[in-house]
């Protein structure tokens, strides 16, 4: 079997998943808070550990493979938008909130509301978590929010937002939507970030580099298609016309 068969394979497969990667990044352009993903391949060489007498084996025998899609940390541009509950984060922190499932989840999007029960939630209704525990808003009350993270409600201090930053070696992982997690380990408090009431964060994607990057990752996918149809063709011809002549 012709090894650029698996090569081919295996890139188009890679490329698939590349394009996923991009399109998601794209339809979130426009979410508060959301961070995009970069994809990273890897190179893996059929038959490891036997020697390759020559270089032209060693291309033919060199599959891409996609490795692993990182979480980009770079911040999005701060949006003003007056309202009291909107908060943005100027610096690498991540607001810490409990999901409805009692796991614990990291957001940049700050678009808060309260909730029936008096308690400061996200747009999707999970609790924010205060460094005390969850933050009680009154009905009807002023909110104002410091720099700190501090909640006061017509000048009373209600609580103090959990603000924290990942270690550099965390590896943040989508829990759909704006929320991301990771172990605790690779959590920490997050002193230089400041909180600004008043502003949302936009998505950190860039639509015209994505565009770009969706049309290479295309043109990557069809030449793929195309090298395998044309290998296809040739194993096809091999059976018909030489294996015959060979018996």
């Amino acid at each position: 079997m012709d090894s650029g068969l698996y090569a081919a394979c295996t890139a188009l497969m890679a490329r698939t998943d590349a394009l996923d990667t991009i399109a998601n990044n794209m339809a979130n352009s426009s979410t508060s808070g959301f961070r995009q993903r970069h994809t990273t391949f890897s190179s893996v060489l059929a038959g490891a550990g036997q020697q390759l007498n020559s270089q032209l084996n060693v291309v033919t025998n060199s599959y891409g493979l996609l490795g692993n899609s990182k979480l980009d940390l770079q911040a999005g541009s701060l949006q003003h938008t007056g309202n009291e509950l909107d908060l943005g984060i100027d610096g690498p922190g991540f607001f810490q909130v409990q999901t409805t499932t009692g796991a614990t989840a990291y957001t940049r999007n700050g678009s808060f509301q309260v909730s029936t029960a008096g308690q400061l939630v996200t747009s999707t209704g999970d609790p924010v978590v205060g460094a005390s525990g969850p933050i009680n808003i009154p009905k009807g009350a002023v909110v104002t929010v410091s720099a700190d993270g501090t909640v006061s409600t017509d000048g009373a201090i209600a609580g103090k937002l959990k603000v924290v930053e990942f270690t550099p070696t965390a590896d943040p992982q989508s829990l759909g939507a704006t929320y991301y997690t990771v172990p605790q380990k690779d959590v920490v408090d997050s002193p230089l970030s400041q909180v600004r009431q008043g502003s949302l964060e936009g998505s950190n994607v860039n639509p015209v580099s994505s565009v770009v990057e969706l049309i290479n990752a295309q043109r990557a996918m069809e030449g793929m298609r195309h090298a395998l149809t044309m290998i296809d063709s040739e194993i096809d011809k091999t059976a018909a016309q030489d294996i015959p002549r060979v018996s």
